[in-house]
């Protein structure tokens, strides 16, 4: 039995120590600024899945002679420098107003009274007269009253406008030609890190050089 409770004791302790050290781990971390996230391939990111969309069977593919100047998939005579391999980089413009506004209202108002007499208390409500100012009427000796008022206004209003570039990253190539690109980027801001992630689908008519 003592060996049992002194597993425990151990075990117990154990944990303390553990949550010193991570209390302390975090105290050293006071007046740091928070660090990034290192660039990460974001089909290794946990809960990513390849996007599966009904499309179109492809056509038929046209092969290019030995001696052609044009290369199988080119649109023009000279190389379309648009990304559009596994792996390029797209540049995103993001763009986003937010704009919140939330007002709150509350009022509480309550009022008590109470009434209490002493008609007959063995004759002694009489005695009461000899050092109480004024007429005293037994049945209503004791008379008190109380109200209470509360009223409480909030408003909050924020406003964001946020306009920046991500870099991202074309990780599929559906069978239609339209690429799948998913990116992420973190910004560090008084101390605060936010963290913008964008992932679509995208013709690449739609990519400008």
């Amino acid at each position: 039995m003592n060996r049992t409770n002194g597993r425990r004791a151990l075990a117990i302790a154990a944990l303390f120590v553990l949550a010193g050290c991570n209390t302390v781990e975090r105290l050293t971390q006071v007046g740091q600024v928070p660090e990034l996230k290192p660039i990460e391939d974001p089909r290794n990111e946990p809960g990513y899945r390849p996007v599966s969309l009904p499309v179109p069977p492809p056509g038929p593919s046209v092969s290019a002679g030995a001696n052609s100047l044009w290369r199988e998939g080119a649109r023009g005579f000279f190389r379309d420098q648009r990304a559009r391999r596994l792996g390029d980089v797209l540049t995103v413009n993001v763009t986003i107003a937010d704009r919140a506004n939330l007002s709150n209202e509350t009022s509480r108002s309550r009022t008590n009274s109470d009434s209490l007499g002493l008609a007959n208390v063995l004759g002694f409500e009489e005695m009461v007269t000899g050092f109480l100012p004024g007429d005293v009427v037994p049945d209503t000796m004791v008379d008190a009253e109380s109200g209470m008022s509360n009223r409480g206004t909030g408003e909050v209003a924020r406003s964001e406008d946020i306009d920046l570039n991500i870099a991202a990253v074309i990780t599929q190539i559906l069978p239609n030609g339209n690429l799948v690109v998913q990116g992420r980027q973190e910004i560090r801001v008084n101390y605060e890190v936010r963290e913008i992630v964008v992932g679509g689908i995208v013709r690449p008519e739609d990519v400008t050089p």
